[in-house]
């Protein structure tokens, strides 16, 4: 597994998750993964510059008993690439509240229902300065 593993943080409802980073010159797609484990990811966000068919889009979705769920599509692509960006998310029980860089914002259904979350892996090509839960 490549990318950027944090097991031991806790991420908990209420409590704001901050990313920083910076997609490399020639990024195709990066993806920030929260959950439980590899196999039980409540939210899979996945800024695509060119990747799987698609350009210039955000795909959020869930990976739940060994396989995807239902995608759900963000409407604006603020990233750009060998430019620095911030994401921001926070979260319920219902659902995830994704701050993208522009401020405009995506709402994904916390399909896990749960109140905590431990494991976090960035994957792809961009790379994190940080990541911070306050």
């Amino acid at each position: 597994m490549e990318g950027v593993l944090v097991q031991n943080m806790s991420f908990k409802v209420g409590q704001t998750l901050t990313i920083t980073g910076v997609p490399k010159a020639d990024s195709t797609n990066f993806a920030i993964n929260i959950g439980h484990s590899a196999e039980d990811i409540a939210l899979h966000m996945n800024p695509r510059f060119d990747a799987h068919g698609d350009q210039q889009i955000v795909v959020c979705n869930s990976f739940l008993g060994g396989s995807w769920c239902e995608e759900l599509r963000g409407s604006s692509f603020p990233f750009n690439q060998n430019e620095d960006f911030q994401i921001k998310i926070t979260f319920t029980n219902e659902e995830f509240l994704i701050t993208l860089p522009d401020g405009s914002q995506i709402q994904f259904p916390n399909r896990l229902g749960a109140e905590k979350y431990k494991y976090m892996h960035f994957e792809g090509e961009a790379k994190m300065h940080g990541v911070e839960i306050k």
